[in-house]
């Protein structure tokens, strides 16, 4: 295996999928937003580290960034890789139903 493909192979971890390309739609420095980048960020430290590539995009910035990736509220995830596209609104706070949307099977105890 040579270098790329190993780092390739790091990258996709255990289960063969990755890196995951995350992009999170907010909607200024609300608390749902607030709510929304806290959850997602646990979530990826504990599930996918050094597995994923977060964006984290403000709609009152940025008001037509949303408009390609078909977001109508916020907050929105968009899991773009590995594919299928996946889209997820809301806080986040079900970390099954983000693990579900992200196509990661949850921890079992």
């Amino acid at each position: 295996m040579n270098d790329s493909s190993s780092t390739l192979a790091a990258l996709r971890g255990p289960s063969g999928k990755g890196p995951y390309v995350l992009r999170l739609y907010i909607a200024g420095n609300t608390p749902q937003s607030n709510r929304a980048i806290e959850n997602l960020k646990k979530l990826c430290e504990n599930r996918l580290r050094g597995l994923y590539e977060l964006t984290i995009v403000d709609l009152h910035q940025m008001p037509d960034a949303g408009r390609d990736e078909r977001v109508i509220c916020a907050p929105t995830l968009v899991k773009r890789s590995p594919p299928p596209v996946r889209r997820l609104t809301g806080d986040l706070s079900n970390p099954d139903r983000v693990l579900r949307a992200l196509d990661i099977q949850p921890e079992t105890e």
